[in-house]
């Protein structure tokens, strides 16, 4: 089944259609003034006329009932989708969020984290971790409500993604997000993903803001323009094209399928292939050419500037000649990501890391268990058009560390 999810994901990351782009065009943490100044709720939605008309006669409902279940309304897989929309909503894409203190760099007050930056593709590794967490569990569910359920949650998972990633890399094709009223968060508790168009439109979006990294502007705001076209025309500009939207969503399948198959694996091998695949995909791999002590003798820039050093995938990605790669000039050039081995000055990290390790591989292994004694119907829900959200709160993950 395992095997047969990866085909269809992949298939659907190809209908999803349009994006990718090179890993080293990253997601900023610097926030930008239309982010700061954004003040917009969602709009209120008023009924059409028709809408009041059918809802207030019960022969026009019940037949609008029945056509919408002759096109698929209400269908299992239908179900499935919405209920795997509030699964990745509430367990997986606001998990970056809650523990932000464990992920990110700088913020812990206790002796060890993931020191990982506030960017896309650290907020991107979580939440694709926790995917895999979810899908473990949705894996043993009866025919086909595995398979559609699995579905549903990398969908969801890989449109959340496209949408952040035209947000920076096509500015102005997609309208501004809003707090999804899905979300738990105020809106004044929200970032949302804020966007200026000539014809103001703006949509709801089924997704969440997070707040783990700050969407930056990609162009300045529109009052440091002359005028309106203007604007518009820079917008335009700014636009990546499509090839480049096509590039980075190909290299984030990638990135998926690498960690779901080597958690897989090292959830079947033991602890000790489970350590490795979290050094390899959620600590960056620091250290895998040694770790280097500081010389009091040397000059401070020169040596840091030597002992730099950063992890290269080979396979896939940006590189297409493997064999023409000078793969010690690639590791020590910086490609702004933030990840990479920790300086001389700072080894003493390093001490922490077993028990870092261990930290992640005692929460899978407690998680997976924990899921596995959940019953069947609790992770369907009501599988009730209009029910999708209820009893998420009983499947919510515990706290990274305990």
């Amino acid at each position: 089944m395992a095997s047969r999810s990866l085909l269809r994901a992949s298939s659907a990351v190809r209908q999803v259609r349009r994006y990718r782009q090179p890993v080293s065009i990253r997601f900023s943490s610097s926030p930008s003034k239309d982010v700061q100044n954004n003040t917009q709720t969602p709009p209120v939605r008023q009924q059409s006329w028709l809408t009041q008309k059918v809802k207030s006669n019960p022969v026009l409902y019940n037949i609008f009932l029945g056509l919408a279940r002759t096109l698929g309304y209400g269908s299992p897989q239908q179900l499935a989708n919405r209920r795997a929309l509030h699964l990745y909503n509430h367990l997986c894409a606001k998990r970056a969020d809650e523990e932000a203190e464990f992920w990110k760099n700088g913020m812990s007050t206790l002796p060890f984290s993931c020191a990982l930056p506030p960017t896309f593709q650290s907020w991107f590794t979580i939440t694709n971790f926790h995917v895999w967490l979810l899908t473990v569990r949705l894996r043993s569910l009866p025919a086909p409500h595995g398979t559609q359920h699995i579905q549903g949650l990398i969908d969801h998972f890989f449109q959340d993604v496209e949408e952040r990633v035209r947000y920076v890399l096509q500015p102005g094709i997609l309208p501004p997000r809003l707090p999804s009223p899905l979300s738990p968060n105020s809106p004044e508790n929200s970032a949302p993903l804020s966007q200026v168009r000539s014809d103001n439109a703006s949509y709801t979006s089924p997704y969440l803001s997070i707040q783990f990294y700050t969407p930056p502007s990609s162009i300045p705001p529109p009052d440091t323009f002359p005028s309106p076209a203007a604007y518009a025309k820079a917008q335009k500009r700014g636009r990546a094209p499509e090839r480049i939207i096509v590039r980075q969503m190909k290299i984030l399948k990638e990135q998926w399928a690498g960690l779901g198959m080597s958690m897989d694996l090292g959830l079947v091998r033991g602890d000790a292939e489970l350590a490795a695949a979290v050094w390899r995909n959620l600590l960056g791999a620091r250290g895998a050419a040694g770790v280097g002590l500081q010389n009091e003798n040397a000059v401070k820039s020169d040596e840091i500037r030597s002992a730099f050093r950063r992890s290269v995938n080979l396979v896939g990605g940006a590189i297409d000649r493997v064999d023409k790669l000078d793969i010690d000039a690639e590791e020590s050039k910086d490609d702004k990501s933030g990840v990479h081995d920790f300086p001389p000055q700072e080894s003493d990290r390093y001490i922490s890391y077993p028990e870092l390790m261990s930290t992640l591989v005692t929460y899978i292994r407690r998680e997976t268990q924990r899921l596995e004694k959940v019953a069947d119907s609790s992770i369907f829900g009501p599988r009730t058009v209009g029910r999708e959200n209820e009893g998420i709160k009983t499947l919510r993950w515990g706290p990274i560390r305990q």
